[in-house]
C-alpha cells in the first residue's frame, strides 16, 4: 500500500534510503560521507511531496518528489529497503510518482541516478540526458529524464 508520508516517518525513510544505498555495496565510509544527503528531514516531508510503501504494517519503501517547476518535477529520492528490492515495490512507487507527477501537470520527471540504478530507471522510460558532478569531487551521477504522456 502507498500512503502519504507524515513528519514522523523522518527517521525511519532516512533509515531505509541508508540501508537501500548500501545494497549496491558502498563502504562505510561512503555512505557515512553521504548520511546528510540521504537524511529525510521533518521540513523535507513538510515542504516536498513524499509518498511511502508499506507491507504488513511496516515501511519499506518510499520516494520524494520536489514542488513542480515549469511543468518539470524532480524525483528526489526513490529508496527500498535490500530485501524488498526485487519485489515489485519499487515499480510501484515510480509508477505512483508518474501518477502523482501528472495529477500536477507535469510532462516530465528528471532525476540524479546512482550509477547502479541506471538499468532500473532506463526500464521505468527514463533516458540519460548528461551528468552531474556530486558533493564528492570527481564523482558524476547520471542525470535521466522521463517524459510523461498526459491524456486528453
Amino acid at each position: 500500500m502507498i500512503d502519504i508520508a507524515v513528519v514522523s516517518d523522518a527517521k525511519t525513510l532516512t533509515v531505509i534510503a541508508l540501508k537501500s544505498k548500501s545494497y549496491w555495496g558502498y563502504s562505510d565510509e561512503q555512505l557515512n560521507n553521504w548520511r546528510h544527503d540521504l537524511t529525510v528531514s521533518e521540513k523535507m516531508i513538510q515542504e516536498m511531496i513524499v509518498y511511502k510503501f508499506i507491507s504488513d504494517a511496516k515501511i519499506v519503501g518510499f520516494y520524494i518528489l520536489n514542488q513542480p517547476k515549469e511543468k518539470r518535477i524532480e524525483l528526489e529520492f526513490l529508496f527500498v529497503l535490500p530485501s524488498f528490492i526485487g519485489k515489485g515495490i519499487g515499480n510501484q512507487l515510480v509508477q505512483h510518482a508518474f501518477e502523482k507527477a501528472k495529477s500536477l501537470k507535469c510532462n516530465q520527471v528528471i532525476l540524479l541516478a546512482d550509477p547502479h540504478a541506471v538499468p532500473f530507471y532506463e526500464s521505468k522510460g527514463f533516458v540519460l540526458i548528461g551528468k552531474k558532478e556530486s558533493s564528492i569531487a570527481g564523482r558524476f551521477l547520471p542525470l535521466m529524464q522521463k517524459k510523461l504522456t498526459t491524456s486528453l
